[in-house]
């Protein structure tokens, strides 16, 4: 068993690297750190073999606080980093810094491996579509465009021919414990397919387990995306433990949910397989059974 530590949050990992004080919990080593002390970062990753970064810092578009973390971490000797992606980021400027930290870990390794890496990249969590009821402990649940709740979604005008990769935050879970103990080398880019599904699929699927009710679907284009020119009728309300409450409102919701229709439009919330296929034994749960067992029962 190598040991592994994680910056930016709480697990049931060996160590967590953390900003601030956390009450101890059994099992879990807790490191407060100060990210911009090189030689505390240093200290605390001594003997890790596997660091998995979910470090959220959103005005931080240089990925400063990453930049300093892989540092430290090819200081300390750790072999395997996993820098804090788990999303797509395409046409959402929020997540400049996963972008530039992409950059970063590829000039690093430009002439020979100095940190081995994977961008774990599962598409979009499923659960969320279990909103407002909760699918998975340590997920924080927030509205997107299509809501089974209220049997409606918000769509781009060619909806039925997009498709997504739509994974359980479970089955990643699972996929990332056995990562870490897999004996090949990581592909740099770590694709984990859960059910690629288009969303014509998504809304005849969340008619049928809402008792078979037609949804309200509103459509928008490309071009009023893209200028935030769109209107609906509703707007889902986007909330993340990285944003804080007083910042929420329908103008950040909106632009959010403008960045995240235009990624799917253009196929950014379709995945690879690659941990799909160094992983072959492993089942991932299809999206029309987690949300028939999801939803059976509910109002």
């Amino acid at each position: 068993m190598v040991k592994v530590a994680v910056a930016g949050g709480s697990s049931t990992s060996p160590k967590v690297l953390c900003s601030s004080a956390h009450e101890a919990t059994p099992g879990v080593d807790w490191a407060q750190v100060d990210y911009n002390d090189p030689k505390k970062l240093e200290q605390s990753l001594r003997g890790v073999h596997t660091l998995l970064s979910f470090v959220v810092i959103q005005h931080d578009p240089g990925s400063m606080t990453q930049k300093n973390l892989i540092n430290a971490a090819v200081r300390a000797g750790v072999k395997r980093f996993a820098p804090s992606e788990w999303a797509t980021m395409e046409y959402m400027r929020w997540y400049a810094y996963k972008e530039e930290t992409r950059r970063y870990l590829e000039g690093l390794n430009r002439q020979q491996t100095v940190l081995e890496y994977t961008l774990f990249q599962p598409g979009l969590f499923i659960n969320y579509l279990t909103t407002p009821f909760k699918s998975a402990a340590h997920l924080h649940q927030t509205e997107l465009p299509f809501d089974f709740n209220n049997r409606r979604a918000i769509v781009p005008e060619n909806y039925d021919q997009i498709y997504v990769t739509l994974t359980k935050v479970q089955d990643l879970a699972q996929v990332v414990a056995r990562a870490i103990s897999f004996e090949g080398k990581w592909p740099v880019v770590g694709g984990v397919k859960g059910t690629d599904i288009s969303l014509g699929q998504i809304i005849s699927v969340g008619e049928k387990v809402r008792g078979g009710q037609p949804f309200q679907i509103e459509k928008v284009k490309p071009r009023d995306l893209e200028s935030g020119a769109w209107s609906a009728s509703w707007m889902p309300r986007i909330s993340h433990p990285a944003i804080p409450p007083e910042l929420v409102s329908d103008t950040l919701s909106k632009t959010v949910v403008s960045g995240i229709l235009l990624g799917i439009s253009a196929g950014c919330f379709k995945v690879s397989d690659e941990w799909n296929r160094l992983l072959p034994d492993y089942e991932f749960t299809t999206a029309e059974d987690f949300l028939t067992e999801a939803w059976t029962g509910k109002p």
